[in-house]
């Protein structure tokens, strides 16, 4: 089978495809032959930097993907040959809460991910797929879809006729635009770029806000609101946007705080926080249990993920090139043919 593995290092340049033996299943295990998969911002972490966080070559990159059964190890009861499913981020993290022991087993580093044609699992740590959904669409859901759900609908509990404001229009942040306007949000979207902030409007934004002309961008966000904040903010920025954040929010808001594009530390007023009674959850993903509650909420309401474009996995490197230039618009996808 092929597969395309981070070699003799790290960096882009380093993703090489290699034929690889295909994988049987052991008890309780699944072989899922793969159909696509997508990119996420940690993918490109893993790609780039995976050395600093101890990872090591060979390494099958990509947390995220979507294919079909095709083979049962003994014992297996929850699924059958041509289940269309996808595999959990957190192969450990079936339901309940985060804990040290079920983060410890994420897709895409240590364990190999999804750019590959087959992989085997075991059968707890894959869900299925909505059957309106092609396998492009699905491979998008794992990382990014869930991220967003479980910022705003698990810690924020989202409600209608609540605002909400997005940074960017990655991944994450495009579900969550989708995942606002379906639970009857209004919702308020950031980017550098008007042509990016024209597609939000598309996709239902209700206000959007270009933050290289609008740099003071939490000021123009309490004007939008009557000067009371957002209810939510789905915070991808990190370092750099983290304190217009909190100047953001209404007093007892939520900040779903999910990336760290712009660095990891900096100054924070916590005066800002506890004086504004913000509610403040880190999210990395979720469980299974919780992608099986959001997938049939996008089924109920027809949600479809916005692919920006598919590559073929001979071309892996293309694909993370065009997320390392931050051009995108939604989700990038690694055909699998």
């Amino acid at each position: 089978m092929r597969v395309m593995e981070i070699q003799g290092g790290f960096g882009i340049e380093k993703l090489t495809l290699v034929e690889r033996d295909v994988p049987k299943p052991g008890h309780g295990q699944i072989v899922i032959r793969l159909h696509a998969s997508s990119l996420n911002y940690r993918d490109l972490g893993t790609v780039k930097h995976g050395d600093r966080i101890g990872f090591k070559p060979p390494l099958v990159p990509n947390s995220d993907g979507a294919g079909e059964v095709v083979e049962l190890g003994e014992g297996v009861t929850r699924l059958k040959k041509g289940d269309r499913v996808a595999p959990s981020f957190f192969q450990g993290w079936v339901a309940g809460g985060p804990s040290r022991n079920k983060m410890r087993t994420p897709l895409g580093g240590p364990l190999d991910g999804c750019a590959q044609e087959y992989i085997c699992l075991s059968e707890e740590g894959v869900s299925k797929i909505p059957d309106y959904l092609s396998y492009a669409e699905a491979a998008t859901l794992p990382c990014a879809a869930l991220t967003a759900w479980r910022a705003l609908v698990i810690e924020g509990n989202l409600r209608a006729g609540e605002s909400v404001l997005v940074q960017g229009t990655g991944g994450v942040s495009v579900f969550a635009l989708q995942i606002g306007k379906m639970m009857g949000a209004r919702v308020i979207v950031t980017s550098s770029s008007d042509e990016k902030l024209e597609r939000a409007r598309r996709l239902g934004a209700d206000e959007t806000i270009n933050y290289r002309a609008t740099p003071d961008w939490a000021k123009e966000v309490r004007r939008l609101t009557g000067g009371l904040g957002v209810d939510h903010v789905v915070e991808v920025g990190g370092a750099d946007t983290f304190t217009q954040s909190i100047a953001a929010c209404r007093v007892g808001g939520h900040i779903g705080l999910i990336g760290v594009l712009s660095g990891a530390v900096k100054d924070v007023s916590v005066a800002a926080i506890f004086g504004g009674n913000l509610k403040i959850s880190g999210v990395t993903v979720g469980s299974r249990e919780q992608f099986d509650e959001m997938s049939a909420a996008f089924a109920q309401n027809n949600i479809r993920p916005v692919i920006d474009r598919s590559f073929e996995l001979a071309r892996a490197q293309d694909a993370f090139r065009l997320m390392d230039g931050a051009s995108h618009f939604g989700k990038i996808v690694l055909d699998i043919k």
